[in-house]
C-alpha cells in the first residue's frame, strides 16, 4: 500500500495531504530507467568477456584458432625434420664434398645467419599469439636462407666436379708404351750415366726400350703443342699440353701421328717409337712437366699397371744405369 504522506499548516492548525507533482515522479522514472540501462550494458558487456558466455560466432573464432594452433605445431614439427636432414647435408657438403674437391668450408655463421636491421616482424605483433606465429616466420625465413645458401653450394660443388673430372682426364695417368710392346724400362728419372760422354748427369724422363715403329700413347687428354723436331736432342719430338699445368713430351720418334694444335685424348696413338735425336738405340724418352717443372713420371702409372708392375718397373727406373739419350 502506497504511502501517504501529510504536512502541519500553521494557518489552519490542521494536518494536509502532500500531493507529489508529476515532473518530480516522472524524473525518478526516467533517473532509474537509465541506471537499469547503464547497468545492463555493463554487465552484457562483462558476460560477453567471461569464458561463460559464448556466441556461435565466438566458439566457432575460438575453434579456428585451436585449428590454427594445431597446424603451426605440425608446421613446427615438420621444420623440425626439415632442419636435421638440411644439417646432414650441411655436415657432408662441408667435410666430403668440399674436402673432396679442395675448397673451403662454409662456416655455420653464413649459413645460419638472421635478418638484422628493420624488424621484419612488427605487423605480427599485438596479437593473443603473436609469439608463436612471429617464431615460426623466423624459423620459415631461415630455412629458407639456409636452402638458397646451400643450393648455391651444390651449384658450386656440381661445377667443381665437372672441372675436376676435366683434371683427371688431363693427368697423364698411364705408360706411353704398353708393357707387351716393351722390350726394358732402360733408364729411369734422375742422374743416370750419359751413353755418349759417361759422365753422370741428370736424367730429366723415363727411357721405354722397344723397336722402331712401336705405338706411342698419349698419358692424357690434351692439346699437342708441338710436333717437330726443333728441340736440340730430343729429334722427332711431341709436346702435349694437358692444362692443370701439366705437360707431357715424348722423344726420339720414328714418324708422328699428331700434328700442332689437334685435341688428343688419353690413349690415342700420337706416334711411334724411333731413334732420332741424340739417342743411342730404339726407344722413347719421355718426361712429365708440373707447372713447369720436370717430375718423376713414374709417380703417374696408375692408369693402366697393376700394382705388381708398378713394383717392377719402379726397381728397374730407379737403378742407376746408363740411360739411351
Amino acid at each position: 500500500m502506497k504511502k501517504v504522506k501529510y504536512y502541519f499548516d500553521s494557518e489552519s492548525l490542521a494536518y494536509k495531504k502532500i500531493s507529489p507533482k508529476k515532473r518530480r515522479s516522472f524524473a525518478y522514472i526516467s533517473l532509474f530507467l537509465l541506471s537499469s540501462g547503464l547497468f545492463g550494458t555493463l554487465a552484457f558487456v562483462v558476460l560477453l568477456n567471461t569464458p561463460y558466455f559464448e556466441t556461435p560466432k565466438d566458439r566457432l573464432q575460438a575453434r579456428e584458432i585451436d585449428n590454427l594452433k594445431i597446424r603451426y605445431s605440425i608446421l613446427n614439427k615438420k621444420m623440425d625434420q626439415i632442419d636435421e636432414v638440411l644439417a646432414g647435408i650441411e655436415e657432408r657438403d662441408n667435410n666430403i664434398y668440399r674436402i673432396y674437391f679442395n675448397t673451403s668450408a662454409i662456416p655455420d655463421e653464413q649459413r645460419k645467419a638472421g635478418f638484422g636491421g628493420v624488424n621484419r616482424y612488427k605487423e605480427l605483433e599485438g596479437y593473443n599469439n603473436s609469439e608463436l606465429v612471429i617464431n615460426t616466420s623466423k624459423r620459415v625465413d631461415v630455412l629458407s636462407k639456409e636452402l638458397v645458401v646451400q643450393s648455391k653450394s651444390l651449384d658450386e660443388i656440381m661445377k667443381l666436379a665437372k672441372e675436376k673430372n676435366k683434371l683427371l682426364s688431363a693427368i697423364p695417368a698411364i705408360q706411353p708404351v704398353r708393357n707387351e710392346n716393351l722390350r726394358a724400362v732402360a733408364s729411369g728419372f734422375g742422374y743416370r750415366s750419359d751413353p755418349f760422354t759417361k759422365v753422370r748427369k741428370f736424367h730429366a724422363g723415363m727411357d721405354f726400350s722397344s723397336k722402331t715403329g712401336t705405338p706411342i700413347y698419349a698419358t692424357g687428354d690434351g692439346i699437342v703443342e708441338n710436333a717437330d723436331n726443333t728441340a736440340s736432342g730430343y729429334g722427332n719430338h711431341i709436346v702435349i699440353r694437358h692444362g692443370y699445368g701439366y705437360e707431357t713430351l715424348y722423344g726420339h720418334l720414328s714418324k708422328y701421328k699428331v700434328r700442332a694444335g689437334q685435341h688428343v685424348k688419353r690413349g690415342d696413338i700420337i706416334g711411334y717409337v724411333g731413334s732420332t735425336g741424340r739417342s743411342e738405340a730404339p726407344h722413347l724418352h719421355y718426361e712429365v712437366h708440373k707447372n713447369g717443372e720436370v717430375v718423376n713420371p713414374l709417380n703417374f702409372y696408375y692408369g693402366n699397371i697393376s700394382a705388381a708392375e708398378y713394383v717392377a718397373i719402379s726397381k728397374l727406373a730407379n737403378q742407376e744405369n746408363q740411360s739411351l739419350d
